[in-house]
């Protein structure tokens, strides 16, 4: 219930003693309670104001006289205490008009009708061909009208009789069961009386029935998405992909999987070259959500400078690295959440500049933007830089200077690999000796980890063997073309997945594409879908 009132201050008398100052008191005189109402719902969910409730307005004034209610929807009443209801959803301004004393107005929101699902299955994981799913309904009827549900169902849905079903109307659909993995869309059309309300959309999360990997890949302008990985699922039953709720971000370069939990680096709305002398560009994040999509938090935003945007990412024990677009790479603790980004932070100083390698001025220089980075079994990383001398560089810790490195200077950094070869993303899969990565307007290439650490072996003019061209949407200019931001590798196989977004003039299709070794060829896993980072839950598992 809420009240008008009207406050009277009582007059305030000040004396100074022993002041040549006079103060005179202040007056601040305000009307009493002439003009006031209260109002409830009368009947069932009377803590709802909903569409089709029946309100009880009634007049507490301390004055009398004729009266006019105003409802906010075009109508009035002249009743002493009216009741009245609202068809439509919205905010109102509801007024009392006592003639002759004053007004009161007070502000009303009317809520609509939605129907509300519950699911509910009788196992840990709900799995594909096997577990029964029960679905309730519930909605709000304050006119008790009629009730029609109409449930639109996926594809390969069936009753507890075995059939196939992909509509059925009633208020309770029975038990039913999904036999392709992956989000499961239900859909609810509810009509009440003559009126459709909202659809109502529930994603019933659908696993496998055997443990299988999963991967996460982030959508242009989407959501996260996982996929699980199954090289020979059983005929009749589909692989489709998860909706894990999750707003994939701006532009999110990597994904990084690590203790049941996906790292999203979202390098923000300006990752390009833009002068922005007053450090207020920055809006890049990295955000953790559970494997299940049933939670997010933040781990680091930036609201400074646009450069200081988290691009690319790798995890290594307890700490997680993440480079900005060209200076160099920091490493924070993974645990740490809800931190805003403060260059003079010293959590926040940098593991690696480009300054701080014997390479400065010897290979790249101020101005090579950076690309994906990563570190193999024996404490070698690999760091890809584009535009200014592109090519992957190599160091260890120990290589790392704390002080800048001044050319010619004793020591000698390790060979370039892939000199002047534009790499945005590559993987090594060391036990097998290989190395993947995509060339800029070239396509997705190969070589093995022995040629690809010869030195001047991979050239621009000799980049590696060519599996499949493609051409990929810049996004950019030309020295910070996105192309294919990650890659991850299935250590069991030795696939290799990533995201494509094609160019205008591409005749490959966007989506998520898998390299199969054992055909060399490039496969389409999910068709017609943009994609930027991409990562993998090598735990097997039934759902996530």
């Amino acid at each position: 219930m809420k009240r008008i009132t009207n406050i009277l201050l009582l007059s305030m008398f000040l004396v100074l003693v022993g002041s040549c100052v006079e103060n005179d008191p202040v007056y601040e005189n305000f009307p009493g309670d002439k003009v006031a109402f209260s109002y409830a719902v009368t009947g069932d969910y009377s803590l709802d104001y909903l569409v089709g409730s029946a309100i009880q307005f009634t007049n507490i004034s301390e004055e009398t006289g004729a009266v006019t209610w105003d409802f906010g929807d075009g109508q009035t009443s002249t009743e002493a205490n009216p009741t009245h209801k609202y068809d439509v959803a919205g905010t109102y301004e509801i007024s009392l008009t006592i003639d002759g004393v004053g007004v009161a107005k007070e502000k009303l929101f009317v809520s609509d009708i939605l129907s509300t699902i519950t699911t509910t299955i009788d196992s840990e994981v709900c799995e594909v061909a096997v577990t029964p799913v029960n679905f309730s309904v519930f909605t709000p009827n304050p006119s008790s009208l009629d009730l029609t549900y109409t449930w639109i169902l996926p594809a390969g849905t069936t009753n507890d009789k075995g059939e196939t079903v992909t509509e059925i109307v009633a208020a309770d659909p029975g038990k039913l069961i999904f036999n392709n993995v992956g989000s499961q869309k239900v859909t609810l059309k509810t009509k009440l009386g003559e009126r459709s309300l909202q659809d109502v959309v529930v994603n019933v999360q659908v696993g496998y029935n055997k443990p299988a990997k999963t991967i996460y890949y982030a959508v242009k302008k989407g959501n996260v998405m996982a996929l699980k990985v199954i090289p020979e699922i059983e005929d009749g039953i589909g692989n489709y992909p998860f909706n894990m709720g999750v707003k994939s971000g701006q532009h999110p370069m990597n994904l990084l999987f690590s203790d049941s939990s996906l790292y999203i680096l979202d390098a923000g709305s300006q990752f390009t070259y833009i002068n922005d002398e007053d450090g207020v560009l920055g809006d890049g994040a990295i955000s953790v959500m559970k494997k299940d999509g049933s939670s997010v938090s933040v781990m680091l935003s930036n609201k400074g400078y646009a450069f200081y945007d988290p691009f690319y990412g790798f995890i290594d024990g307890d700490k997680l690295y993440f480079s900005d677009r060209n200076t160099g790479i920091r490493s924070i603790d993974k645990s740490l959440r809800n931190l805003s980004f403060d260059v003079d932070d010293s959590r926040f100083a940098y593991f690696v500049e480009n300054i701080s390698l014997l390479y400065y001025n010897a290979g790249y220089s101020y101005g090579a933007m950076n690309a994906c980075f990563t570190k193999t079994a024996d404490g070698t990383w690999y760091w890809a830089k584009t535009y200014g001398s592109a090519g992957i560089y190599r160091f260890k810790d120990s290589d790392i200077s704390a002080s800048d490195i001044a050319v010619g200077e004793a020591g000698k950094p390790y060979p370039i690999i892939s000199a002047n070869v534009f790499i945005k993303s590559f993987v090594i899969d060391e036990s097998r000796g290989m190395v993947y990565y995509a060339v800029r307007d070239k396509g997705f290439y190969k070589a093995t980890l022995a040629d690809f650490l010869t030195e001047g072996k991979i050239t621009s003019t000799n980049p590696g063997t060519l599996v499949q061209e493609m051409s990929s949407d810049s996004e950019g200019a030309s020295g910070e073309y996105i192309d294919i931001c990650q890659m991850v590798l299935d250590t069991d196989d030795g696939s290799v997945y990533f995201g494509y977004r094609k160019d205008e003039v591409s005749t490959v299709a966007s989506g998520l594409k898998r390299y199969n070794p054992a055909t060399n060829k490039i496969e389409t896993v999910i068709d017609g879908v943009d994609i930027y980072g991409i990562a993998i839950n090598n735990e097997k598992s039934k759902l996530f």
